[in-house]
């Protein structure tokens, strides 16, 4: 009898324990998988990493309003030749070809969610400015031009840093701004797109972040250095579309020009 009872008491000391490992396990499914969807954030613990020539921030309501006179600080052959940071072409792409545009200073004005969150409606991005580098420079899409004209040969007039001048003067990234990841490493913030949503470099937990591990924007959810709580957040990646994908995550702010 006592063999019995021991071994019933046995059994239900094991179907306990699967008991206790099944509720913990749901536990941690539920917090490993959350996401942003619904969920609001604010970003304004980030803000002071935001620092360049003639670049300011203040915040405004449930806003962030960047002013930024849009000068790399960096070296480049498209500054005038008498700027101290004026640089001869020194990179790496034997096929470069300076266009005939020159860096001159902007006076761009981001306002920015300063609490992004998933918007219902996702907006494409447009041509021009979609966000702001930490340094105060543009961030332009994957486009080249009117028509979704790809950047495959304007790629050969990205100067040592990677990023150049249009027509009026307005630098501005389409791609991984190598002076920033140089300066803070490559799974650093490097800036944020328009709807409030950080932009990071393109390495995350010591591994290189390729387009299959993205969604439809060229973002995922998950812990960063300065969100280790998780947020919605954009990679930057060696290959098309480089900064994002068909539209903001979240609802965009504006920028004037």
């Amino acid at each position: 009898m006592k063999k019995v009872k021991n071994i019933t008491l046995g059994i239900l000391s094991i179907i306990g324990m699967l008991i206790a490992c099944s509720s913990d396990d749901s536990v941690t499914v539920d917090t490993t998988n959350n996401d942003s969807q619904g969920a609001t954030y604010n970003i304004e613990s980030i803000l002071s990493k935001f620092s360049g020539t003639g670049l300011s921030y203040e915040i405004s309501g449930d806003r962030v309003i960047f002013t930024s006179q849009n000068l790399p600080d960096h070296t480049s052959p498209y500054w005038p030749t008498n700027n101290p940071l004026y640089e001869p072409y020194n990179g790496t792409n034997s096929g470069f070809m300076q266009n005939p545009n020159t860096i001159s200073e902007q006076n761009l004005v981001f306002s920015i969610p300063l609490n992004p969150s998933q918007a219902s409606n996702n907006q494409a991005t447009s041509l021009g400015p979609i966000g702001i580098a930490r340094n105060g420079v543009a961030f332009f899409n994957q486009y080249a031009g009117p028509n979704n004209t790809p950047l495959t040969n304007e790629i050969n007039s990205f100067d040592q840093w990677l990023g150049h001048p249009q027509q009026t003067g307005q630098y501005h990234y389409h791609i991984e701004p190598t002076y920033l990841t140089d300066q803070f490493g490559s799974d650093a913030l490097l800036g944020i797109l328009l709807d409030g949503f950080p932009v990071y470099g393109p390495i995350e937990n010591g591994e290189e972040i390729t387009n299959a591990d993205l969604d439809e924007f060229h973002g995922h959810f998950g812990p960063t250095p300065d969100f280790p709580e998780g947020i919605y957040h954009y990679h930057i990646t060696a290959e098309d579309p480089y900064i994002n994908g068909s539209g903001y995550y979240g609802t965009p702010g504006s920028v004037t020009q």
